[in-house]
């Protein structure tokens, strides 16, 4: 079977309270793409996050001394800082006016994953999903609901150490585990894998970006033809490298 991606067209904007794989199982059946078994479903996770009500208004927010002095500093606006740092575990570097922190689910990235982009109205902020795994759990419960056991992938725009550029990256995931491992197995030749293991959670999640972009409103794409393994014990936490074993923190 080959390999497709196509994305979900014609979502309504979404709203709180909304059920989002409900939604995301109806629009894609009526584009007559409709979601089946063996699917995966990668779904951007700003429209988790209005979902989920994982908003903020900045007239609300009040900056502290810190956020205000150093939005001053480099020309930021300080409730934008004062969200970041609210969202923020720790502060991992700080250089000029970037600030690379990791989060409270442990992500390390720009600005706690906070984004005014396409965030629905002008001084709305974004915030990630409080539990990504939780909230691809429920997508894939309800994708269940209507018929089809497909995976189920949150995915975000992040940096990368050592390369210029961005890529999307699976925050979240449900149905499938997120690592592929080779150890213990052999080539061809003979040698075995001691440290191989793919992140295929987030090669499907950077594949289906080609469909999905940042311009194109079309926020959820569905990979069909990728073999996978049903495994309901599946979450995130194995992408997350320990900080004792991260040579740059």
């Amino acid at each position: 079977m080959p390999l497709e991606i196509f994305g979900v067209t014609g979502l309504p904007e979404i709203e709180a309270g909304i059920d989002l794989g409900s939604v995301i199982s109806t629009v894609a059946a009526a584009n007559g793409t409709p979601i089946i078994d063996g699917d995966i479903v990668v779904v951007t996770s700003k429209i988790v996050s209005k979902a989920e009500g994982r908003t903020v208004e900045l007239a609300t927010v009040e900056p502290s001394s810190f956020a205000r002095e150093w939005s001053a500093r480099w020309g930021k606006d300080a409730a934008i800082t004062e969200v970041v740092l609210l969202e923020a575990k720790r502060i991992v570097r700080q250089l000029g006016p970037i600030l690379i922190t990791e989060t409270h689910h442990g992500f390390v990235c720009a600005n706690s994953g906070v984004d005014q982009s396409s965030s629905g109205a002008h001084g709305r902020a974004v915030l990630l999903p409080a539990d990504p795994d939780a909230s691809a759990r429920a997508i894939r419960s309800a994708l269940a609901a209507k018929g089809a056991n497909a995976a189920v992938i949150v995915s975000d725009t992040f940096g990368r150490a050592w390369r210029e550029g961005q890529t999307d990256i699976a925050i979240g995931i449900a149905g499938m585990q997120p690592i592929l491992s080779y150890i213990g197995q052999v080539d061809p030749h003979g040698h075995e894998f001691q440290v191989q293991a793919l992140c295929t959670a987030d090669e499907l999640a950077g594949a289906a970006e080609l469909v999905k972009g940042n311009l194109s409103r079309v926020p959820v794409a569905v990979i069909r033809g990728y073999s996978w393994e049903v495994d309901e014990s599946a979450t995130i936490a194995p992408v997350l490298r320990d900080q004792s074993r991260d040579l740059f923190r």
